[in-house]
């Protein structure tokens, strides 16, 4: 049955992508991000529906006249010069022929980052990514939180099998970066019980991250929350709310949770934290070797023994999206996807300042102050999780170019008004007549309220 569902989806959204491209991309965004094949059993496990959306996508490209150069700023420009290293260092590297694989999958995603960036341009378009990327990530999440709160937090959270988050730690990590994205979608939502579904989507996914067992996780979540906690208006206010979530949940974890988060005061007598420490040397050994990086996969038991100097400690994994960075692709790699984070960070702070000045861009700011909060997330918690390559800090360089390229433009000048009713998502009916917006029930009709965008 589940076969049957998720193979239906796609195919409905292949057919339509054809007509409207842009749908494909949030098809894509689905699958990239929550892998729903990868809870299946059966032809959908396994079937090429990724590459049948891609394809779809391609074609719409093509016949579309709704599109526009993908260059919109300097986070686009950084992102393609990367593009543009990583190749080169797969082409310079040890072994081409077994990179490749690794090559070709980071290239179909930053591909498709790129087509969206020319497909995406209206506010319609930026709300559904978000909602599309944010929910993806939190549906899992609040599998994950029920399953710790049930089990008192006895076994640990995994992510989808064969994706980019599979291990424990890269799953939690990406659960908080959810998390400021989820309250972003709440700040948009007007209707108190989409406001509640929300908020226990995101203390289910703080519950799922903390049952992860990742105390990079845990590092992550404090930076993040202390961000939160001092960009809020009513810091009293969100202090409390924070405590009440957060208290209840640590309480609930089992002593093996607790013993295990308290090892990250004891790293020097901690062989999981001395086997980062040794792949990191290897990392910075290898950058010196070879400038222009050894392709994919730094971690080769070889190149470990020859560039570390505690080679017989841990393992050659860098666990580190700086060091992953550094020891595939060189100085030069790391310092192109540094400035490409930085960029776009301050591409956000952008949005977070100038959007506060007009009430039609005040979800601009929102969504600028939210994507800095998941930026620190990653900065923290991808200092010891090996996630370069993962979609979702590029899904939000898409969101904060093509939130800051519709202010400048003063885009809801020229937006139609969208009629928003209850049970609406923020900008996703725009395209269809008011006749099929969904309305409340008969009897419990509301007033609609016309929104300028």
């Amino acid at each position: 049955m589940r076969d049957i569902i998720v193979i239906g989806l796609v195919l409905l959204g292949v057919v339509a992508s054809l007509r409207y491209p842009w749908v494909g991309i949030m098809q894509w965004t689905w699958l990239s991000l929550m892998n729903p094949h990868r809870y299946t059993y059966g032809l959908a496990y396994s079937a090429p529906l990724a590459a049948l959306t891609v394809v779809a996508i391609l074609i719409g490209l093509l016949v579309t006249k709704d599109k526009t150069s993908p260059f919109k700023g300097a986070p686009v420009t950084l992102l393609a010069l990367l593009m543009a290293w990583i190749t080169v260092s797969l082409l310079f590297g040890i072994d081409p022929t077994s990179d490749y694989e690794q090559w070709k999958k980071v290239m179909k995603i930053d591909v498709l980052i790129l087509v969206g960036l020319a497909l995406l341009h209206s506010k319609k378009h930026i709300m559904a990514l978000a909602w599309t990327a944010t929910l993806s990530l939190a549906l899992l999440g609040v599998k994950g939180g029920l399953f710790t709160l049930l089990g008192g937090g006895g076994s640990r959270v995994w992510g989808p099998p064969g994706s980019f988050i599979e291990d424990n730690n890269e799953f939690a990590l990406a659960l908080i970066m959810t998390i400021p994205l989820l309250r972003f979608l709440q700040l948009q939502v007007k209707n108190k019980k989409g406001k509640l579904l929300l908020m226990g989507a995101i203390v289910l996914c703080a519950a799922a991250a903390l049952g992860s067992y990742s105390r990079g996780a845990l590092l992550a979540v404090s930076a993040m929350g202390a961000v939160m906690w001092w960009r809020g208006k009513n810091k009293l206010g969100v202090g409390m709310v924070m405590a009440m979530a957060v208290i209840p949940l640590v309480v609930l974890m089992p002593d093996e949770w607790t013993a295990r988060m308290n090892t990250i005061q004891e790293y020097d007598d901690d062989a999981s934290a001395l086997g980062r420490f040794s792949a990191w040397w290897n990392a910075w050994n290898l950058a010196f070797h070879y400038p222009s990086g050894v392709g994919f996969n730094a971690a080769r038991p070889e190149l470990f023994a020859k560039y570390s100097p505690y080679p017989e400690i841990g393992t050659p994994a860098a666990h580190s999206i700086y060091f992953q960075m550094l020891g595939n692709h060189g100085f030069i790699g790391l310092f192109i996807f540094l400035s490409f984070c930085i960029v776009t960070f301050q591409w956000a702070g952008w949005l977070r300042k100038h959007g506060a000045a007009r009430p039609e861009t005040m979800w601009c700011s929102d969504l600028g102050t939210m994507c800095q909060v998941s930026l620190v997330g990653y900065a923290v918690g991808g200092a010891f999780l090996s996630l370069a390559y993962f979609d979702l800090p590029y899904n939000i360089m898409v969101l904060v170019v093509l939130a800051r390229v519709w202010m400048t433009s003063k885009a809801w000048e020229r937006e139609p008004v969208e009629p928003y009713t209850w049970r609406s998502i923020p900008g996703m009916w725009a395209h269809l007549p008011e006749s099929s917006i969904p309305v409340a029930p008969k009897g419990k009709r509301r007033p609609r309220a016309q929104v300028k965008v």
